[in-house]
């Protein structure tokens, strides 16, 4: 098995690979586990999340074999890319890819467990959550902070920014980073990052309002275009959802 750890868990290469041996018998799910699975092991006393990506099929195990960097080896090198760039993110451990000659099989990123608060995924959720708006804005202003340090989060979904409350003040941190793309962004570009965050008007508003003291552009013109891209999105979500009930996929 291939393995490529981080300088500061050199020292305990034999026990993340003896971990990674006993990922389907030991640890605890922190996810359903329908795709990818995230258990939970204790690693000389610090606890860690190893995530364990869903075999590819026969096409793409060539492909990640010879051709494309496995997910697992682009979210550790992202999340390297991140912490070089003070952005948050659960600090990266090591990758394993477990391949054959000719083709590609499983694979693991591992990475120091966080602790959190909430997920972007409760300020949908839950409008009277405390400080909603507070956290919303802040929120608006890391993904400004992203984009200032061109990096395009292409899963930036509900689900993907961990919260944490500080007194008067909120950290976030990206997790699920194995789709980014590293690139001087312009205005569509932006807006159309936050299409996959919420289906909800007045937050939209309310993120399009905080951006706009951001940049040089009208709250309004930042509203047109954010709720443009977010429309479409949903759009697309809900026609794949009848085409997948449909086809019973």
């Amino acid at each position: 098995m291939k393995i490529v750890i981080s300088n500061n868990y050199q020292g305990s290469k034999d026990k993340i690979l003896q971990l990674i041996k006993n990922f389907n018998r030991k640890g605890m799910h922190v996810n359903d586990g329908k795709r990818n699975s995230i258990k939970v092991f204790d690693l000389i006393g610090i606890k860690i999340n190893i995530k364990s990506f869903k075999i590819p099929n026969a096409i793409n195990k060539l492909v990640y074999r010879f051709l494309r960097k496995s997910k697992a080896e682009r979210s550790f090198s992202y999340a390297q890319t991140l912490i070089s760039k003070k952005i948050g993110t659960p600090l990266p451990i090591a990758y394993a890819e477990n391949n054959s000659s000719v083709l590609f099989n499983e694979s693991y990123y591992i990475s120091e467990h966080l602790e959190y608060d909430l997920t972007y995924r409760e300020l949908v959720t839950n409008p009277e959550f405390e400080d909603h708006e507070q956290i919303l804005r802040a929120f608006t202003r890391f993904t400004y902070k992203l984009h200032e340090n061109q990096i395009e989060f292409l899963d930036h979904s509900p689900g993907n920014t961990l919260i944490q409350i500080k007194e008067n003040a909120y950290d976030f941190f990206l997790v699920d980073l194995n789709r980014m793309n590293f690139k001087q962004m312009n205005f569509d570009d932006r807006m159309k990052n936050f299409s996959r965050l919420t289906p909800k008007k007045e937050m939209v508003e309310v993120m399009a309002n905080e951006y706009s003291k951001l940049i040089e552009k009208d709250s309004s013109e930042v509203f047109e275009k954010m709720w443009f891209y977010t429309k479409k999105f949903q759009e697309n979500h809900l026609r794949k959802k009848r085409l997948k009930k449909k086809f019973k996929l």
